[in-house]
C-alpha cells in the first residue's frame, strides 16, 4: 500500500509539472494552493531548463509513466513478479540517481528551493527502498 500512496502523490506532482511544461496551466494561478504555486524565479523556471528533460521529454512526463506503472503493477499484483520486478528496481534506482543529480542541481547550480521537486525526489527514494524490502 505504501507504493500506491507514494506513487499517487508522485503522479499528482508530476502531472502538475507536466501541465506547466506544456503550458497547459499558469504556474501562479490563484486556484493552485500556495504551497504548490510556482513563481517565475522559482520552480517554474527550472521546468524549462535542459536538466528538466531526459531524451527530449519532460522528466515529469516520464515520472507519470513510472508512477502509473507502479500503481498498475501493485494493484494488478504483478509488481514483485520476475522479470518485471527487476525492471521496477532498475527504473526506481534510475529515478533515485537522477533525483540525486537534480537535487544537487537545484541546491548548487540553479539555487532554486523547489519544495515539490524535493518531495518528489524523496518519494522516489522511499519507493526504491520499499521495492528493495519487498
Amino acid at each position: 500500500m505504501l507504493i500506491i500512496l507514494f506513487a499517487s502523490i508522485g503522479f499528482l506532482i508530476s502531472s502538475y509539472f507536466t501541465a506547466i511544461s506544456y503550458r497547459w496551466i499558469d504556474p501562479g494561478a490563484g486556484w493552485i494552493p500556495t504551497f504548490c504555486r510556482m513563481g517565475e524565479k522559482t520552480c517554474a523556471s527550472i521546468v524549462f531548463t535542459p536538466r528538466a528533460r531526459v531524451l527530449g521529454l519532460p522528466n515529469s512526463l516520464l515520472g507519470q509513466f513510472f508512477y502509473l506503472a507502479l500503481i498498475t503493477g501493485t494493484l494488478g499484483d504483478f509488481l514483485y513478479r520476475a522479470p518485471l520486478y527487476f525492471f521496477f528496481i532498475v527504473a526506481s534506482a534510475g529515478t533515485v540517481l537522477l533525483g540525486a543529480f537534480l537535487t544537487y542541481s537545484l541546491l548548487f547550480l540553479t539555487r532554486v528551493p523547489c519544495k515539490l521537486c524535493f518531495i518528489t525526489h524523496g518519494l522516489n527514494l522511499f519507493i526504491f527502498i520499499t521495492l528493495l524490502l519487498g
